[in-house]
């Protein structure tokens, strides 16, 4: 078939609605939770193997780069469980029309961002 229609292939130039980047949002903080979950079970097994792991984790944590780094995972993580309760109403047919998935992008978001700051108060 010989077809006369444009092909974009710049991938740049294509603007995407809000609700897709958020669908994009949510993958990446699920790849970013999935790697870090490794850290973290890490993590877990030095702080239970001895008082003396406890207490090097305890040291390690202390470091801004280790907070910044926990922060960032908690931030995937609330993240990721918003898109997710989100995705779960529209699975029930709940906001699943065009504006009700623009302004639920932008909830998503909103609760999102109020959360990681508090989650950013809390770690440091």
């Amino acid at each position: 078939m010989n077809s006369k229609r444009p092909v974009n292939l710049d991938i740049t130039t294509i603007r995407l609605p809000l609700p897709a980047y958020t669908s994009i949002l949510h993958r990446v903080s699920g790849v970013i939770l999935f790697v870090g979950i490794g850290f973290l079970l890490y993590g877990l097994d030095l702080s239970l193997d001895s008082p003396e792991g406890f207490a090097a984790l305890q040291e390690c944590m202390a470091h801004p780069v280790a907070k910044f780094i926990t922060w960032g995972l908690v931030s995937a993580l609330l993240y990721h469980f918003v898109a997710g309760i989100k995705h779960l109403l529209m699975d029930i047919g709940i906001g699943e029309e065009k504006e009700s998935g623009k302004t639920g992008a932008m909830m998503t978001l909103a609760i999102s961002v109020v959360l990681i700051v508090l989650a950013g108060v809390w770690i440091w």
